[in-house]
């Protein structure tokens, strides 16, 4: 495979995605590599056709400015811009993969504090054995009881009827 055969789905560098990419955005809209450096131009970012064309065909590094500015251009942010050409070309598919790595960072701490917090409590029981069995009772119900919170927020209460159904005022005027 010669080197401007790159499949456009594979996971390159950054610097290698923005070469395909801005080839890619350019034959797009149609535009030539002159048309192209007069935009970049136009928007305060200098480049001449030459630069251009030694980018796409991997003869030139591309710099943060450069990358910024046709990413401005081409009017998509930077790190859609410098993702895998195939994905970054579907914006809503580099958002929401943002959207799962944001995610997994935030289970990650999270599962980093709980270790923590759950090895500080082990530690303290250890010192304290006379209050283990109550502390873990504590402790359990109060998961529990997030738990079913946190169900409730996401999922909605759950089926059937109320709480107060279940225990019927068994006082009568009659």
């Amino acid at each position: 495979m010669a080197d401007d055969e790159t499949p456009e789905g594979i996971l390159l560098s950054g610097e290698e995605n923005a070469a395909v990419r801005i080839k890619l955005e350019r034959d797009k809209r149609g535009w030539s590599t002159t048309t192209l450096s007069e935009r970049l131009n136009e928007a305060g970012y200098d480049m001449n056709p030459s630069a251009v064309w030694r980018i796409e065909n991997r003869k030139r590094r591309i710099n943060l400015d450069e990358a910024i500015g046709f990413a401005d251009v081409f009017g998509v942010d930077l790190q859609n811009f410098a993702g895998p050409p195939r994905l970054a070309a579907k914006g809503r598919a580099m958002e929401l993969i943002g959207k799962v790595v944001a995610a997994q960072q935030a289970t990650m701490r999270a599962q980093h504090a709980f270790a923590q917090a759950r090895d500080g409590f082990d530690a303290y029981i250890a010192e304290h054995p006379d209050i283990r069995e109550d502390a873990e009772v504590m402790v359990s119900n109060a998961i529990a009881e997030s738990v079913m919170q946190m169900n409730t927020e996401i999922f909605g209460p759950p089926p059937g009827p109320p709480a107060e159904a279940e225990h019927p005022d068994t006082t009568s005027d009659e």
